[in-house]
């Protein structure tokens, strides 16, 4: 690996060369990535950054290894139904279903034979949105089909040695009756209300009793035996993220850092079984505006389609791309700047040489373009979301004619951006719409400072220059010399021009929205 090779997809790509070196797996056999997917809820913000964040570290292991790979995205569809999502139809009738496995539970959308049926057409749906390359499996079929048998069968044999891994983990009160295995209840259909009470690795069975009285889970007293393999059970995830691992043989994952223990130990579970565990890495969670992690269940935080309707997906790939293992609160308020930080690096990103691009985020970001035609890949204007959106504020119109008359006053050479600058301004006309217009409150000055407002008038209408510091620092020195505080200053001028409190460096504004314009506006306003 070429030591500017210093992304962290690279970092982690060279980890999995690295453990394959010492590792027995056939040269022939792919290089398997793997990451997985809970089908109670709707796919998120969360799920399309954990599907891109192990795709950036495939990318990067297939640019430094000629080796064939494949990501597999797995939905645990066995998994019972523990809670009612608060953000999809009929909670009644999905009530009544509690602690069945989601493959088994009817569709509340009245769209697909099962909730999991539907909920992994909309993974699937929505990950082909945005042109993923994953192989999807579902846990229903690894179970019933019989994938996971010979796991199965190697768990029971090894029972104790599981328990031995983990019951030191658990509450007193559930280390003497835990076991890997959760039956399905031949009478109820019902998977977290059933507990083993006896094993029999000789036949491959286990028996059970259906007798847990879980919240909103109502078991049916019924008892019987049924074997490991077929369906019959499905395992707990900690043994069931172990049991993907021996079977797909997976060398990568990711996962969230609330899971870092629980992948230690499944690790231990993937010896037990015979394999050696992937590498792997923790991501920190996405948080609400009020520091909470997001909930694709509740429905809090940002959603995909939100952020989309604002900006475009290259600004959140590159939000989600920086520093995977620190936590980032994900709102409306980080659009803007995200865009703006995008924009940036793709301007850098087209003076780079062709070594240095590879380890770029935008090489990532924007994968398709990179590899296809990197020298499209670049940006030159001085155009901006915030820019736009200043001006748009203004302007307080949504003309594009006319917008984009003012962006080609102030830099001819936004024409050769025209593509990304249109893109953009979709996204910039909705937030206006949205966040910025409802606030609006165009205010006059306070009497006293009327009079320094008309002389930074009137200094725009002598000056010749075209110079955005020179106004910036005319605006500080009148603004020093009316008394008021700067602060106070600046937002008499904010409120005056753009009916907000809070605004863009004056200097810059002034030079974009033009002298003659800002003139107009502050008579317009002084005389209303």
């Amino acid at each position: 690996m070429s030591e500017m090779h210093d992304t962290w997809p690279f970092r982690e790509a060279q980890r999995i060369l690295d453990r394959l070196e010492s590792d027995d797996k056939s040269s022939s056999d792919p290089v398997v990535f793997e990451t997985g997917f809970g089908p109670s809820g709707l796919p998120h913000i969360g799920t399309f950054s954990e599907v891109a964040r192990t795709t950036w570290v495939r990318w990067a292991f297939e640019a430094l290894s000629d080796r064939s790979t494949e990501l597999i995205v797995f939905s645990d569809d066995m998994d019972g139904l523990r809670d009612v999502p608060e953000n999809v139809p009929q909670e009644d009738m999905l009530f009544e279903h509690l602690g069945r496995p989601l493959c088994d539970v009817p569709d509340p959308f009245e769209e697909a034979d099962s909730f999991a049926e539907h909920m992994n057409v909309e993974l699937r749906s929505f990950l082909d949105s945005f042109d993923f390359d994953y192989t999807f499996k579902a846990s229903r079929e690894q179970y019933r089909n019989g994938r996971f048998d010979e796991g199965l069968e190697t768990l029971l044999a090894r029972h104790q040695d599981v328990r031995d891994v983990i019951v030191p983990t658990l509450r007193e009160w559930r280390r003497d009756r835990w076991s890997p295995f959760f039956p399905v209840c031949q009478s109820c259909g019902k998977v977290y209300t059933t507990r083993v009470v006896d094993v029999d690795p000789d036949d491959g069975t286990i028996a059970y009793e259906c007798e847990k009285d879980r919240k909103g889970m109502q078991p049916c007293g019924d008892s019987g035996r049924v074997p490991v393999t077929g369906g019959s059970i499905k395992v707990g995830w900690k043994i069931d993220w172990a049991l993907r691992w021996h079977t797909f043989g997976v060398d990568y994952e990711m996962y969230g850092k609330d899971l870092i223990e629980s992948a230690e130990l499944s690790g231990e579970i993937a010896e037990i079984l015979g394999s050696e565990p992937p590498e792997g890495s923790f991501y920190e969670m996405f948080l609400d505006e009020n520091g909470q992690k997001i909930s694709k269940s509740v429905g809090t935080g940002l959603s995909i389609d939100e952020w989309l309707e604002y900006a475009p997906i290259e600004s959140l790939s590159w939000f989600i791309f920086q520093n995977p293992q620190k936590a980032k609160k994900l709102y409306f308020e980080t659009i803007p700047e995200s865009v703006d930080d995008w924009l940036e690096a793709r301007s850098k990103f087209g003076d780079l040489d062709d070594e240095a691009r590879h380890d770029h985020p935008i090489w990532f970001v924007e994968h398709d373009r990179t590899t296809a035609d990197e020298a499209s890949v670049g940006y030159t204007s001085d155009i901006t979301f915030s820019t736009l959106l200043n001006l748009i504020s203004a302007l307080n119109t949504d003309d594009r004619e006319l917008i984009w008359n003012y962006v080609l006053d102030y830099d001819p050479s936004a024409e050769d951006d025209r593509e990304v600058i249109e893109m953009m301004l979709d996204g910039v006309l909705a937030y206006y719409r949205d966040f910025v217009l409802p606030t609006k409150e165009y205010q006059s000055p306070p009497e006293e400072l009327v009079p320094y407002v008309r002389q930074f008038r009137d200094f725009l209408a002598t000056y010749e220059g075209d110079d955005p510091e020179a106004i910036q620092d005319k605006a500080y020195e009148i603004g020093n010399e009316s008394g008021a505080s700067l602060g106070d200053w600046f937002q008499t001028i904010y409120r005056l021009l753009l009916g907000q409190e809070q605004g863009p460096r004056l200097g810059s504004f002034v030079h974009m929205f033009g002298i003659e314009s800002t003139i107009e506006a502050i008579d317009d306003r002084l005389e209303a």
